[in-house]
C-alpha cells in the first residue's frame, strides 16, 4: 500500500479578548450591519501586545498532541504570515516549548493557503520516509497588519491557530490526504502586501476575482486526482476570507449550503490558521464526522491557492470550545 500522511489529531488556539464589530464603530467610520453584510463576519479574536504568534501555536499544538497522545513527534511545520521575528524562525521556539528540542522545526509563509502548503510538506516528509509523526500547525497575528484607522481592512483580520497530528499511514485508509494541488502567480503580488505592520494594503476586487477562480479550480482538481465527483463532497472547508468569498467558491462548485463549513462570523481572517482552525471546531460541535469526504481550499497573498481531500478520520471528539487565555 502507498505510504501517505494520516490525520490523527487536531486542535486551535484563540485569544481571550473578543473585538465585536459594535467595537470597531467607536473607533473607524462604518456601521456593524455593513461589516457584517460586506463580510459575514461579527466579531473576531485579537492577541494582546503580550500574546506571540509562538503562544497562539503552541496551544494549538498541545491540543493536538494531548488528543492524538503520539509516542514521539518526528517533526514541526508552523505556517506563518506573522512570525515573532525576521530571524530566528518561530517554528524551534515553538517545538522547545512543546518539549521537542532537538526534531527538525521550521517556518513556512504562502499567505492565507500556508497551512495546506504546509500540510503538503509534512506529508512529502511522510512519504519519504524522513519522519513518521508530525506537527502541523498555521497561527498568525493578522489583525496587527492592517493600519487602525483603515474602515476596509480592520473589521476582517483576527487572530488564532490550529493544528493537525499527522501520522504515517496508507492513502486507503480514513484521514488520509489525498495530493495537495498547490501553486502561485507571483504577478499578483502586490495585490495583498504588508510591508510592516500597520501597512496592509489589498485590493479588494482583484483579490476576490482571482480567489474565487483559483479556488474553484484547484478544488476542482484536487476532487478530480482521487476520482471525486463534486456532489460526493459531504464537507466543503474554505478558508474563510470572508462569507461573499466562501459563498462563490461553493456555488461555483454547486455544494449546497448544508454542506458547507465556516467560523467566519465569530473569528474573521486568521490567514494561515483559518483551515485547521474550523477543522477542529467543526469535529468538536459534531458538524465534522468520521467519513465525512472533505475537500480543503485556500487562496492567499503571494498569490498562493490550494486544495486536498480527505475522508474525516474517526477521532475522540473533544469540545475545546473554552478560550483560556495561554
Amino acid at each position: 500500500m502507498t505510504r501517505a500522511a494520516v490525520v490523527a489529531a487536531v486542535g486551535s488556539a484563540l485569544p481571550a479578548s473578543v473585538v465585536s464589530n459594535e467595537d470597531l464603530t467607536t473607533r473607524l467610520d462604518t456601521t456593524s450591519a455593513w461589516i457584517r453584510s460586506r463580510t459575514g463576519i461579527t466579531r473576531r479574536h485579537v492577541a494582546g501586545p503580550e500574546q506571540s504568534t509562538a503562544d497562539l501555536a503552541r496551544r494549538a499544538a498541545a491540543q493536538a498532541l494531548t488528543s492524538g497522545e503520539p509516542e514521539h513527534v518526528d517533526a514541526l511545520v508552523l505556517a506563518t504570515t506573522t512570525p515573532d521575528r525576521c530571524c530566528p524562525a518561530t517554528a524551534p521556539a515553538v517545538a522547545t516549548r512543546l518539549g521537542l528540542t532537538g526534531i527538525p522545526a521550521f517556518d513556512l509563509a504562502a499567505g492565507c493557503t500556508g497551512f495546506l502548503y504546509a500540510l503538503a510538506t509534512g506529508a512529502g516528509l511522510i512519504a519519504a520516509g524522513t519522519a513518521h509523526t508530525i506537527l502541523v500547525i498555521g497561527a498568525d497575528r493578522l489583525a496587527s497588519l492592517p493600519h487602525p484607522d483603515d474602515r476596509t481592512t480592520v473589521p476582517l483580520f483576527g487572530d488564532g491557530a490550529g493544528a493537525l497530528l499527522l501520522r504515517h499511514g496508507t492513502a486507503g485508509e480514513q484521514g488520509a490526504l489525498g495530493p495537495v494541488v498547490i501553486g502561485s502567480d507571483g504577478t499578483g503580488a502586490d495585490l495583498i502586501r504588508a510591508d510592516h505592520p500597520g501597512a496592509l494594503d489589498m485590493d479588494g476586487a482583484n483579490v476576490f476575482r482571482h480567489a474565487v477562480d483559483r479556488m474553484a479550480t484547484a478544488s476542482r482538481q484536487a476532487a478530480a486526482t482521487v476520482g471525486w465527483d463534486l456532489g460526493d463532497i459531504d464537507r466543503l472547508v474554505p478558508h474563510q476570507a470572508n462569507h461573499r468569498i466562501t459563498s462563490f467558491v461553493a456555488r461555483q462548485l454547486g455544494v449546497p449550503e448544508d454542506r458547507q463549513l465556516s467560523n467566519v462570523a465569530d473569528v474573521g481572517n486568521t490567514g494561515a490558521a483559518s483551515i485547521p482552525l474550523l477543522l477542529d471546531r467543526a469535529h468538536a460541535d459534531g458538524r465534522l464526522e468520521a467519513g465525512h469526504r472533505t475537500l480543503l481550499t485556500a487562496f492567499g497573498a503571494g498569490l498562493t491557492w490550494g486544495a486536498l481531500t480527505l475522508t474525516w478520520p474517526d477521532l475522540t471528539r473533544t469540545r475545546r470550545l473554552e478560550r483560556a487565555p495561554a
